[in-house]
């Protein structure tokens, strides 16, 4: 049984109220503040939602992971994600953490939201069912899910202040609605965003009281996003219970002494406490009252498998937490908060916790469910009669484009991680045709962005030979404090010791090609990078912005050119120095000379004009979508479009795989055989889109956005704050919502996806009348009219034609899946709650339903409802 009210108030009793105050306050970076007095343990938080990183970035330190939070989205598929939230929590116990920063749950209002594809959909009922079933699966294991960011923290750009303007009913029926839904799921923290909401920072808005802890009646904790808390009184005085990270920061001391002079009342600092104290007991915190674990789940964090070697892939990051920057005028160590980052492969954590050392029959299944999520999310865009591809009919297949060969996994940002291991598409098709058919890959042109991280097949360590970089701390005159092999050139923690002045990375490159290489070295503060002793660059480069994520996380490059001979190695080193305010990340990048765009085409196409089959993979780099910045624009690049075209023109029997978290405009979605979605899909991506391309299993993706045919013709594209205001004029409008109000139609509508069968609708049945403010039921016959049997995502709208309010066109109502074999006709039970057909009253301020005749429609996406009937809705008070 868990710890009942009156024994948490028997505890506090036991505190201080200066006591009570500093357990507001986060103790490192990643860990709350214990409490012997009333035997309160420490809680240990990490980073979501497609793995779990744990409290230090080490490629050492691998995770799972899974598909980004788009794709699980895209599978409208409950039942699945809540189970994918369960191998979150058993990743969690693994590292011994407590609390997971996950779900995301704010919307894709505009397609150029750089950290879209964290987030699930731009729909409101869809991002909060699936939001609900991660939280039901996280914690049904025994560790605590984070709602985040509350809220309208939609976009990246001047994030730490933008002050977004919405309307009363725009914010509670579309932005506020996927947290509502999660709190009704029981989840136990909810995570103020860095922005402000009509006038005032959410880490003092009043709407972290009402509706949240009032009409809502959330008794968990709201925590803040790391660094967000920029006052004492004011922040204290609000619903807010606990400041992240620590020690440092607004609150800790100058809370206690507001608390002691009156400033704060102690009531306001002992329903924190509170909070704080039952969340502990929820999770097993407090000393002899421990919550009961989760049927199936192990008391201690289970050894797994040792950590595989890491394949590059985007650089884990941050958004519900970044190193707390260093002290004015203090040690310009002191940003990890006080955590050590792990020891040699293979050994313990600072926490105590297992390293990867992993049970070979779990990982096995860990990476079965993360296959299926990848199939489950793909989305089957548009199918010319290519897909799927029959094994039996190939001899030759042509896999084209740099991301087929290192498939973005993930995007950037905090929710990233070091991944077990990442299967390529290329991978996932050359092991699915090994022993039937030839595989033949060839890059060409390299995408636009920065040069990639070293990556330990370019280079050895200088000292021991061994594939990887030598990492160095040095002190202020250049002597060695600590030195260790690492697997590559993103060095987002560098160990530190005492006395540590510099962070040196050297690698003994090994071109194989040769001519002039791009070489670079990425952080802030003074720094230099030589090629065989000879400078190439050398700079104080001070940080141009504090948001943690790119101080941390993603710091801008410094790049030159040197030329370099094949077969002949060179020794690089990059030099940055630590001082406070510039974090410590170091990443030290090298890229050949890019082939000839021409000429790259031109092979692309002979080896699809050569093949009985072609895959050719598209997609954003790692700066184009990340936590951090928005995107500028949603194109590809001319030679990645070249790319698809010159494909597509040499073997009609191609397929178009796009590689991206979010929209991108495909002009040559027309010309291409077939169109598939995939997502950043994981550390199985290649494995799971091999299943669906050979037609192992149906792509069972439907859109959760909207994807428009060229950026200026989506609705609504606003990120850029005027005069630090962000105006959400379009209201009620987002994404699909906004499209039927416009002549322009999009390229695919929300909730289109095709599976590898043919539905036709038939039937919409649906009650005459509901009394207002009760829950209905339809049922929708759909039939099987392929050759083979599948999967259909039955999609309601609601509309009000005639209603006296501002409302849109029609709006997501509920969702079912149904299956049938060929010729088969199912029946989809769709739910739809009350919460559908109610509006917020802005002169009630409460929730009302127009009487009168409604509109409900039934098809495949939001663009394609053939079935249509009426529903009458009686006022409340008729029988």
């Amino acid at each position: 049984m868990g710890t009942s009210d009156d024994e948490i108030d028997r505890l506090l009793g036991k505190l201080t109220p200066q006591a009570r105050a500093l357990l507001a306050n986060g103790a490192t970076t990643w860990r709350t503040r214990a409490e012997p007095a009333v035997g309160l343990r420490e809680l240990v938080m990490s980073d979501g939602p497609a793995g779990v990183r744990g409290e230090a970035w080490d490629e050492r330190n691998t995770s799972v992971l899974l598909p980004s939070a788009s794709a699980l989205a895209a599978t409208w598929d409950e039942a699945l994600v809540e189970r994918l939230g369960g191998l979150l929590a058993a990743e969690a116990r693994r590292k011994g953490v407590d609390v997971l920063l996950a779900p995301t749950l704010n919307l894709h209002r505009s397609p150029l939201g750089g950290r879209h594809f964290e987030c699930l959909s731009e729909d409101p009922e869809l991002t909060g069912r699936i939001g609900a079933a991660l939280v039901r699966g996280v914690q049904s294991h025994g560790v605590a899910a984070t709602a985040k960011h509350y809220v309208a923290n939609d976009s990246e750009t001047d994030r730490l202040t933008v002050d977004v303007r919405v309307g009363e009913r725009a914010l509670r029926e579309v932005y506020l609605a996927p947290f509502e839904a999660a709190v009704a799921a029981g989840v136990r923290l909810v995570m103020a965003g860095y922005n402000a909401v009509n006038g005032t920072t959410m880490t003092a808005n009043t709407l972290l009281t009402d509706p949240l802890k009032s009409e809502w009646g959330f008794d968990g904790v709201v925590v803040s996003d790391w660094g967000a808390v920029r006052g004492t009184v004011d922040t204290a005085r609000a619903g807010l219970d606990l400041a992240m990270p620590g020690p440092d920061g607004p609150w800790g001391e100058a809370l206690a002494r507001a608390v002691a002079d009156g400033s704060v009342p102690e009531a306001a600092i002992d329903d924190k406490a509170r909070r704080l104290l039952r969340l502990a007991a929820r999770l097993g915190a407090l000393d002899g009252h421990d919550s009961p674990r989760a049927p199936g789940t192990d008391d201690e964090p289970d050894a797994r498998r040792p950590p595989a070697r890491p394949r590059g892939g985007p650089a884990p990051a941050h958004t519900g937490g970044v190193p707390a920057p260093a002290r004015p005028g203090g040690d310009p160590t002191s940003d990890s908060g006080g955590v050590p980052t792990p020891e040699s492969p293979g050994g313990v954590t600072a926490s105590g916790g297992t390293r990867d050392l992993q049970d070979p029959a779990r990982v096995r299944e860990d990476r079965e469910l993360a296959r299926r999520a990848v199939a489950a999310g793909t989305v089957l865009l548009a199918n010319r009669g290519v897909l799927p591809l029959d094994p039996e009919g190939l001899g030759t297949v042509a896999v084209i484009g740099a991301h087929a060969g290192r498939t973005r996994t993930q995007g950037g940002g905090s929710a990233g991680v070091f991944p077990q291991d990442e299967v390529s598409v290329l991978d996932g098709v050359e092991a699915a045709l090994r022993g039937r058919a030839r595989v033949v890959h060839v890059p060409g042109p390299r995408p636009d962005g920065p040069a990639p991280p070293l990556d330990q097949d370019a280079c050895t360590d200088p000292r021991s030979g061994l594939p990887g970089v030598l990492l160095r701390m040095l002190d202020a005159d250049g002597r060695e404090l600590y030195a260790e092999r690492r697997g590559g050139g993103r060095l987002l923690e560098p160990r530190l010791v005492p006395g540590a002045h510099t962070v040196e990375v050297g690698a003994r490159l090994r071109p194989r090609t040769g001519g002039r290489w791009t070489l670079g070295v990425a952080g802030f503060g003074r720094m230099s990078l030589t090629l065989d002793g000879r400078t190439l660059l050398e700079g104080d480069f001070p940080p141009h912005t504090d948001d943690p994520a790119v101080v941390h996380v993603n710091p801008p490059g410094r790049y030159a050119t040197a030329d370099l001979t094949a077969g002949r190695d060179a020794l690089l080193v990059a030099r940055r120095e630590l001082a406070p305010g510039t974090g410590r990340a170091t990443v030290v990048v090298a890229a050949p000379p890019a082939p000839g765009v021409a000429a790259s085409l031109a092979e692309a196409a002979r080896a699809a004009a050569a093949a009985d089959a072609a895959i050719v993979v598209v997609g954003t780099t790692e700066h184009g979508e990340s936590e951090g910045y928005d995107r500028t624009g949603l194109a590809l690049g001319a030679s990645q479009d070249a790319l698809v075209r010159a494909v597509a023109a040499a073997n009609p029997r191609n397929v178009a795989v796009v590689n991206s978290g979010g929209p991108v405009e495909m002009p040559w979605r027309d010309e291409a055989g077939a169109v598939l979605l995939a997502w950043f899909p994981g550390q199985e991506g290649g494995g799971g889109l091999a299943d669906v391309l050979l037609g192992r299993a149906e792509p069972g993706g439907r859109l959760p956005t909207t994807w428009p045919d060229t950026l200026a013709d989506a609705p609504v594209t606003g990120t850029r704050p005027a005069d630090g205001r962000l105006d959400y004029d379009e209201g009620l409008h987002v994404g699909y919502r906004g499209w039927l109000r416009r002549p322009q139609k999009p390229a695919y509508w929300f909730g289109h996806g095709l599976g590898y069968t043919t539905w036709a609708y038939e039937e919409l049945a649906l009650p005459a009348s509901v009394r207002a403010g009760d829950d209905l039921t339809v049922r929708v016959r759909v039939r099987n009219t392929g050759a083979r049997g599948g999967r259909e995502v039955v999609q309601v709208y609601l509309a009000r034609p005639a209603s006296a309010l501002d409302r849109p066109a029609r709006w997501l109502a509920g969702y079912a899946a149904v299956r049938a074999r060929p010729g088969e006709a199912a029946t989809a039970t769709v739910h739809v709650p009350a919460r559908a057909l109610r509006h917020w009253s802005v002169e009630e301020r409460a929730w009302r339903t127009e009487a009168g005749r409604w509109r409900m429609l039934a098809g495949r996406s939001a663009g394609d409802v053939p079935l249509v009937g009426d529903l009458e809705v009686v006022p409340a008070s008729d029988v």
